[in-house]
């Protein structure tokens, strides 16, 4: 396959308009945020049947011409596992490629495993063992040498050779429609937008919470979001999370008490330190139907917990039949919550529902019955 280092803008249109001729495009990225708040972007690899190219973003002002072929509905852009890439392409265009395509999730419909990873997948598929050498390089440094571009080349060479093997297997399986939903909710912008009000629930730890203490810990956390966001440094840097978790536990009424907390740092609290009582009592302030919850699901008892048996043993069936695993239709936490009944779930959603989520309901609900045939079990109407 022809090879090409791109850092100028007229040979990043001329290599665009090539691609825009293609039905289908490979992209993956390379970026740093270790010490950023947003990912900062490296390397851009792309790729066709015939083609490799790594664009340089550090030396090329205007991208234009990428954002173009992004938007192109001609081509379909492939990723794996594409979240990161996403979110990259959309701080940078304000928008989304579209269509794509994730061979990760192509793969767990394929059987091919569920949240595989690249590497395993080409070698899986294609046989073939990457080079893992270069996964830690700096690629913001410059000049890149000719194997960390033949590494960061890999990563879209062999996705091209993935993407025709799969779309064929969804084909011949009859499934090529299963993960329109999937891809959906890729190319969601809401997915990849900064949401300072939710920003406490990433947190572990929130379940030692309760009430008012949540309330708190809601304004804490979103003081860090914005603060984070504003000074571009990750979100660890501005506060720890054991440390917002402790001040929303006990709720410092001043400096002294906030000063007293165990392990607080002392250049925290000499220039956060009054913001942080701020928010410990706008979180205060909240009327009590304002206050945040946690989902504390009730504790299944023994019937109950036969039943989820049941549907295990019904989602076995069904993974069975289309030949996937059975975590790729459901685990046992998301039917200990259908048993509680619950229903906005990912197996009661898109393929999932069609081929899993729909005999479950009908268990449930009295409509079909397992029995024994053969040695071995089966769904009877």
């Amino acid at each position: 396959m022809e090879t090409r280092f791109v850092d100028q803008t007229a040979a990043l249109e001329q290599l665009c308009s090539e691609l825009a001729q293609s039905e289908f495009v490979t992209v993956d990225t390379e970026f740093v945020r270790e010490q950023t708040y947003f990912p900062r972007l490296a390397l851009i690899q792309i790729a066709n049947d015939r083609l490799i190219a790594c664009i340089d973003p550090l030396a090329i002002d205007d991208l234009a011409p990428l954002k173009a072929l992004f938007a192109n509905p001609a081509v379909t852009k492939v990723f794996h596992a594409a979240d990161q890439d996403m979110e990259i392409f959309y701080l940078l265009f304000g928008e989304l490629p579209h269509p794509i395509f994730d061979t990760q999730v192509a793969a767990t419909v394929l059987g091919q495993g569920d949240q595989i990873g690249y590497a395993a997948l080409v070698k899986e598929v294609l046989g073939v063992e990457l080079d893992k050498s270069h996964s830690r390089t700096d690629w913001l440094q410059r000049p890149l040498e000719a194997k960390q571009l033949r590494y960061a080349e890999d990563d879209v060479r062999y996705l091209a050779q993935l993407y025709p093997l799969q779309r064929d297997a969804l084909a011949k399986q009859g499934r090529s429609d299963w993960l329109e939903e999937d891809f959906a909710a890729l190319i969601d912008p809401t997915r990849y937008q900064a949401d300072p009000e939710n920003a406490w629930r990433r947190i572990k730890g929130t379940n030692k919470l309760r009430g008012i203490q949540l309330a708190v810990l809601k304004q804490l956390c979103a003081w860090r979001e914005h603060r984070a966001i504003e000074k571009d440094k990750p979100r660890r840097w501005i506060a720890a999370d054991h440390i917002l978790l402790d001040i929303a536990r006990l709720r410092p009424k001043d400096m002294k008490s906030l000063e007293k907390i165990r392990g607080i740092p002392a250049n925290l609290v000499q220039h956060s330190g009054q913001r942080l009582l701020t928010c410990v009592r706008e979180g205060e302030a909240l009327p009590k139907e304002q206050w945040p919850s946690l989902a504390r699901p009730k504790r299944l008892n023994e019937a109950e917990d036969a039943l989820v048996d049941a549907l295990s043993a019904i989602v076995k069936l069904c993974a069975a039949e289309y030949q996937i695993t059975p975590a790729t239709l459901a685990g046992r936490k998301a039917l200990e919550a259908l048993v509680r009944g619950e229903r906005e779930l990912p197996i009661l959603q898109g393929w999932r529902r069609r081929h899993g989520g729909q005999q479950l309901l009908a268990f449930l609900e009295g409509e079909c019955r397992m029995q024994v045939q053969r040695q071995g079990l089966t769904l009877c109407d």
